[in-house]
């Protein structure tokens, strides 16, 4: 059941996502002129974590302002300022999720940006343990090797990416974006995935989203995920369960694969997966 709860407009024209490619799982540059990564002044390029709460004490792509041992403890992306939580605890989640990566959408129109959301991807610490075999890597190989990236999405613990509006952004402009995001990398969809997708849609439908509204996208596993909107901070519950195997892999894929919608995000990633996988 979908439970809708308020959350104005944005322009019509502008498209949050960019068109994917059709066969999911194909070569594609990562490269993107249009989102540009930002980086901050800093003394030093090493990461130094407290592996017992996996928490980034000194990142590269931002910035801790609060010491490690604290719940209030955030990063912030540089290009739109936004603040993230080290450590995120979501309903339906069976413990902390730790922040490992912050990153932009921003739309081009001639030659002016127009930034939409700030991202920021939260995984459950345990996958980490699932990542031996990555050790040692650099951060150029992990962005432009998908395989990390596949094993994170199999791992069966959980995984949510935060996305913070930065503008104003009409309920049915969003869904469309990224509709158009996911649909194309289901090939042929069942009944399953069609009552996923209209799930998913009735979600946003006649729902304007103010900026600074919080959406959260969590994989509980493979083919499940929770849906959660808040303008008030952290949800105290989900909007929806979405379960399609194909529907949860295509939009992990629309922010993780070989053609990501946030190069900024996903490069953020890898660079905070080589400082941990040492």
């Amino acid at each position: 059941m979908i439970v809708a709860t308020g959350i104005g407009a944005f322009p019509r024209s502008v498209s949050l996502l960019p068109l994917p490619h059709n066969n999911f799982g194909s070569p594609h540059s990562i490269s993107n002129p249009r989102n540009r990564i930002r980086f901050p002044e800093r003394k030093s390029n090493n990461f130094n974590f407290n592996f017992s709460l996996f928490i980034p004490t000194n990142p590269p792509f931002f910035s801790i302002k609060a010491a490690a041992s604290s719940s209030s403890d955030y990063a912030e992306e540089p290009a739109t300022n936004v603040k993230f939580p080290t450590l995120l605890n979501l309903p339906g989640c069976s413990s902390s999720l730790s922040l490992i990566g912050t990153g932009f959408r921003e739309k081009v129109f001639a030659i002016i940006g127009v930034k939409v959301y700030a991202a920021g991807l939260y995984i459950n610490p345990k996958i980490i343990d699932k990542l031996d075999a990555w050790k040692g890597r650099t951060s150029a190989q992990i962005q432009d090797d998908s395989s990390l990236f596949d094993l994170i999405y199999q791992a069966p613990l959980e995984k949510s990416l935060q996305i913070v509006l930065v503008r104003d952004v009409d309920g049915k402009t969003f869904w469309d974006a990224l509709n158009d995001a996911i649909s194309p990398r289901i090939k042929s969809p069942n009944a399953i995935d069609e009552t996923a997708l209209s799930d998913f849609r009735g979600i946003f439908q006649n729902r304007p989203l103010k900026k600074g509204t919080f959406i959260f996208l969590t994989w509980l596993d493979s083919s499940k995920i929770l849906i959660h909107l808040s303008n008030e901070g952290i949800p105290s519950t989900s909007e929806a369960t979405i379960e399609s195997e194909n529907v949860t892999r295509s939009l992990f894929d629309v922010f993780f694969g070989r053609d990501p919608v946030s190069p900024s995000l996903k490069a953020s990633i890898s660079n905070g997966l080589a400082s941990i996988l040492i």
